[in-house]
């Protein structure tokens, strides 16, 4: 009796064995994005990474992970039904979890602060904070420790939905108040991946938090991504100086190479270097102060920019109730040492391969009081929306 039951038990445990080795030989075969779910399971700073996948009825895929909440992979349909992923990135945790030696955000949940802090400090009240600097003398994306290079505890997740929370301890790379915050997405029907961020905090602090994704409609990674159209339903922008900070002062954009409020080629603008701010950047890296925030409020039914493909289509326009939009044309992508490095596919980008659309709070906000303001204090819900809804046109 013994032995049988031993044995039943060790051919039990073989076939969970196999069953789970097949899964994941079965889970890559699935994916539209052609992922291996199994090089995205790790454990880094003593914390559980996994890859997940959301699906609607149209056959949009998401690929997500729980490090640092970055979207990895967005396959869409082009206007011949064929399936293509829209967003740079690598295909193994690995590879995002080494910073040194493979930067970038690639579609990261940017936290706590997105964008540049300068001098690496702010204050609330009579109260000045020095964060860590990470980019010259400034704070960049929450410092050289933010959420993009943490592991989000996952709370939720169905087929359709992913949630993932972050408790950033008082002091965390400088900032003030234990912040518990929620990054949530859905994919829709409609073709649309929502994204919507939740905060609370112990102390006053600052808080912006966007998604970094890197969007090339094309599907094809190797290749420049400047005959893409972009629009932003935006009168105006904040100029910035050589190292990437507002310098306070806010732009008509007409007469200007950043009037995108008719759709622009890329490939018109980005190396105009006849103008300051194209030269100083290398391309586009400024925030755009959006027509779709009035009176203190963001109207994210209102299309505030999209992103439009002749080659497959693919159009991809973007809803948000934040003030400003980061427009970032890959300007540091295949330049130095950034060439050499192997991405998704084993791929090499060039420059100026895609375009993020960072919804958020200006650049610089805790020094600038005039501008809406990015401060949470206890007892009150950060709350930020953004969705990227996908069509062909």
């Amino acid at each position: 009796m013994k032995r049988t039951l031993k044995t039943a038990f060790l051919g039990l445990a073989t076939a969970a064995l196999l069953a789970s080795c097949c899964s994941k030989k079965d889970a890559k075969a699935e994916l539209a994005s052609g992922l291996n779910p199994a090089d995205f399971e790790s454990v880094i700073n003593g914390k559980q990474t996994a890859l997940y996948t959301l699906r609607n009825n149209n056959g949009m895929e998401v690929c997500i992970t729980n490090f640092g909440g970055r979207v990895v992979s967005i396959m869409v349909p082009d206007r011949d039904g064929n399936m293509k992923d829209v967003v740079l990135g690598y295909d193994n945790v690995a590879q995002y979890a080494d910073s040194e030696n493979s930067p970038s955000d690639y579609g990261a949940s940017i936290g706590r602060y997105a964008n540049r802090i300068s001098q690496h400090s702010f204050q609330i009240g009579e109260e000045t904070f020095e964060l860590v600097p990470n980019d010259g003398d400034n704070c960049l994306h929450g410092g050289p420790t933010g959420w993009q290079y943490q592991v989000y505890e996952v709370v939720d997740y169905t087929g359709a939905n992913l949630t993932l929370k972050m408790v950033s301890p008082d002091g965390d790379n400088g900032f003030p108040g234990e912040v518990t915050a929620y990054t949530t997405y859905r994919i829709q029907d409609d073709n649309t991946l929502d994204i919507t961020w939740e905060a609370t905090t112990d102390k006053e602090t600052v808080i912006n938090q966007t998604n970094h994704c890197y969007f090339n409609l094309n599907g094809r990674f190797e290749d420049v991504g400047t005959n893409m159209e972009l629009y932003v339903n935006a009168d105006s922008f904040t100029p910035s100086d050589t190292k990437y900070i507002p310098t306070g002062e806010i732009l008509p954009v007409e007469g200007t190479p950043f009037d995108f409020r008719q759709a622009r080629v890329l490939a018109e603008v980005v190396d105009d270097d006849s103008f300051e701010q194209i030269k100083n950047a290398g391309g586009i890296d400024h925030n755009f102060c959006l027509n779709t925030y009035k009176d203190g409020k963001g109207d994210d039914t209102q299309v505030c920019a999209s992103l439009y493909s002749p080659e497959t289509g693919i159009l991809l326009e973007v809803f948000t109730n934040e003030p400003g939009i980061q427009v970032y044309t890959g300007n540091f992508q295949g330049v130095g040492r950034d060439k050499d490095i192997l991405r998704k596919h084993g791929l090499k980008y060039p420059k100026h391969v895609s375009v993020c659309l960072e919804s958020q709070k200006y650049p610089d906000t805790p020094h600038h009081p005039e501008w809406p303001t990015a401060n949470l204090k206890p007892g009150e819900k950060y709350f930020s929306h953004c969705a990227y809804k996908f069509s062909i046109r």
